[in-house]
């Protein structure tokens, strides 16, 4: 529920923040942003509701969220210039940074602690322990994940 909530926030943020910042004298014109996201995950649900309801666009934003899979290919972009705001794990600007590029980003929010996997079943169990997982397949959610 932290999570949620720091993400909800997070997003409120971005949004405030590229309001505040937009040109007043291009009321009709869109500012055109594009989120370049690592993967499509429960934890950026406020901002497909957002995106989905409306809520951009009545900000005068155009947002596009393109999926880019890998941390490293998320910091190019942006770095590259091809998306304004990248979501990522911190590891890939780290490198960049330690790399000791001039050009490198900074990492200004964390939505996680932790990987924001799931595990769902086809069928209810209400007495579920990690024993009933012996002998099963669990489908990861990207690459990589294959247990």
């Amino acid at each position: 529920m932290k999570k949620l909530l720091i993400l909800i926030i997070l997003v409120g943020l971005i949004i405030c923040g590229f309001f505040i910042f937009k040109d007043e004298t291009q009321n009709t014109k869109l500012t055109k942003i594009t989120v370049g996201e690592v993967t499509h995950s429960i934890f950026y649900a406020p901002q497909y509701v957002a995106d989905a309801l409306g809520y951009y666009k009545e900000e005068g934003l155009d947002v596009e969220i393109t999926l880019i899979s890998g941390a490293d290919k998320v910091t190019s972009a942006v770095l590259s210039g091809d998306v304004e705001i990248g979501f990522c794990g911190s590891e890939a600007t780290i490198y960049v940074y330690n790399g000791g590029q001039k050009d490198y980003l900074v990492n200004f929010a964390g939505l996680t602690k932790k990987d924001g996997s799931f595990l769902v079943a086809r069928e209810k169990n209400n007495n579920f322990t990690l024993n009933d997982l012996k002998g099963k397949h669990i489908i990861g959610g990207r690459e990589g994940d294959w247990v």
